[in-house]
């Protein structure tokens, strides 16, 4: 029996959706699904699966598994497609509603256009979490993760600033364009460094301007993505931080452009677009 998908894009961050609210979930580990569906060669292609469920404390829950079928606890790109989809699908009739996710409540606000759908969603994103023993990283946990050199296998030292957006990050500032060599190369070795006990997602980041950034992201458990949500969250605080930009800025990616604000709330607000790639069924035999 098919199990019916739908597949969105968010700057290029694709991810295929399944519905366990109106639709009924494939049998078996969502572990196991996530890396059949995510295949670009004999499944539907995506840089990983997102569950639509219903919440218990808020009314929805998301749930999102890497490429590799391993767990996110959150992912901003695909925040705002759980957004467009659930308002798409007639099971929210308010813009604005509150998520559970693995990093906790996450509310979307959804910008419904003139023909009833959504292209458009803001995302809160919630505070930033600064301190070693939030984001994870290896040290004092009560004390703020710096800009600071970690060692890798060849002997050479890359400095990271850590952040976490409800997932690990680490954040590599360049003074030019992000290359192949720091994102196919570093990246993976950054992601699995020890000083990440939960492994890390990974931006190289070009500073632009005080308010505009560029950016290549290598995410945990997928590889290269075209965009990530969390990920341009992440740089723009390490940005902030370490006086490298104020606190918004407009982050180029390779799958086009996000928005990012660290508002006086302590919050930190992410914009962008949401596409609906297509739909279908998959049949795995």
């Amino acid at each position: 029996m098919g199990v019916p998908f739908v597949k969105i894009q968010g700057a290029g961050n694709d991810y295929i959706y399944l519905d366990g609210i109106g639709g009924t979930l494939p049998p078996g580990d969502p572990a196991d699904w996530a890396r059949r569906l995510s295949d670009r060669h004999v499944g539907v292609g995506g840089d990983g699966i997102i569950l639509v469920l219903r919440g218990d404390s808020a009314p929805f829950r998301m749930r999102m598994y890497n490429a590799d079928g391993s767990e996110g606890d959150m992912c901003g790109n695909g925040m705002r497609g759980f957004a467009k989809y659930v308002l798409e699908q007639g099971y929210s009739m308010e813009p604005v509603f509150d998520v559970e996710t693995g990093a906790g409540l996450i509310r979307p606000h959804a910008e419904v256009g003139p023909d009833g759908r959504v292209h458009r969603v803001r995302v809160d994103m919630g505070a930033p979490r600064l301190h070693r023993g939030e984001i994870p990283m290896a040290g004092e946990p009560d004390t703020q993760a710096r800009e600071e050199p970690l060692p890798l296998p060849d002997g050479r030292e890359v400095a990271v600033t850590a952040v976490s957006m409800g997932n690990p990050h680490a954040v590599v500032f360049l003074g030019r364009p992000p290359a192949d060599a720091d994102v196919l190369g570093d990246g993976p070795l950054l992601e699995r460094h020890a000083a990440f006990p939960r492994r890390a997602n990974v931006e190289f980041i070009q500073v632009l301007a005080a308010n505009e950034l560029r950016m290549r992201v290598w995410e945990r458990g997928s590889g290269e993505t075209l965009a990530c949500g969390t990920g341009a969250c992440a740089a723009l605080v390490a940005a902030s931080v370490t006086g490298r930009t104020g606190r918004d800025a407009t982050v180029h990616l390779v799958g086009g452009d996000l928005e990012v604000a660290w508002a006086p709330d302590g919050h930190v607000y992410l914009s962008g677009p949401t596409v609906e790639v297509f739909r279908g069924t998959y049949d795995p035999r």
